[in-house]
């Protein structure tokens, strides 16, 4: 009887298809990292045959594991190297777009809840919301002077729905007193830990009835809900 055709493994194809995604996104603005990877392979390659070599085991089995150490702290390395520069090279294209400190909050690991554009003004400047372990955080990207009485105004806001609630602010930006945007998930990740699971979920109740409120208040026209899609499929490597 004829075999029936092997179908591809969706999971490994689409795992897959985002590697070569965001090796292409990050090598428009990191033409060197190629040759990055190569070399960091290289060098964890040596490291590791050279460890290995040392175990116990000679003739064939010491060759054998050796190759294998070779090829295990090869590739560790260079997917380290690749993660790291990818990011830097994703964070470098985001930089400076409306909607940017969004899409890097989605990097954030479960536990963290990102409500992205829950105030703005015409100018496009914008306030995202982020509840987590450490409370409410509130991050601006825009005007600093504009930033300034919207954010103070959302902060009245949730005062009023969540007062025992700690409540966070910050700005995202290069200048004084506030945080770039490749160390934002760093910054708001490292935030003290304030609230516990049952109280998170308690707030997260309380902002929805808040978030009510806004239904009917229409998000900014222009670039920020574009670039806030595509930005998140490329941070997620889609």
């Amino acid at each position: 009887m004829a075999k029936a055709p092997q179908t591809p493994d969706p999971e490994k194809t689409s795992r897959r298809k985002q590697f070569v995604e965001t090796y292409r996104m990050a090598k428009k603005s990191d033409p060197a990292i190629g040759m990055w990877i190569a070399g960091a392979f290289v060098l964890g390659a040596v490291v590791g045959y050279v460890l290995f070599w040392l175990l116990p085991g000679e003739g064939v089995l010491g060759l054998v594991l050796s190759i294998v150490g070779a090829l295990l702290f090869g590739s560790l390395a260079a997917m380290i190297v690749f993660g790291r520069r990818a990011q830097r090279a994703a964070y470098g294209q985001m930089e400076g777009q409306p909607g940017a400190a969004a899409a890097a909050l989605r990097m954030l690991r479960r536990g963290w809840k990102t409500d992205p554009v829950i105030a703005f003004t015409k100018q496009q400047d914008v306030v995202h919301r982020v509840v987590g372990p450490p409370g409410i955080v509130l991050i601006g990207e825009g005007n600093p002077n504009r930033l300034r009485q919207l954010m103070a105004g959302e902060r009245r806001k949730h005062e009023r729905v969540v007062a025992d609630a700690p409540i966070h602010e910050v700005v995202c930006g290069n200048g004084e007193g506030q945080v770039p945007l490749s160390k934002l998930v760093r910054h708001v990740s490292k935030l003290k830990r304030q609230v516990k699971p049952a109280e998170m979920t308690d707030i997260l109740g309380r902002l929805r009835a808040l978030d009510a409120n806004r239904s009917n208040i229409p998000l900014p026209k222009g670039p920020v809900p574009t670039s806030m899609k595509g930005m998140r499929q490329n941070m997620r490597g889609r």
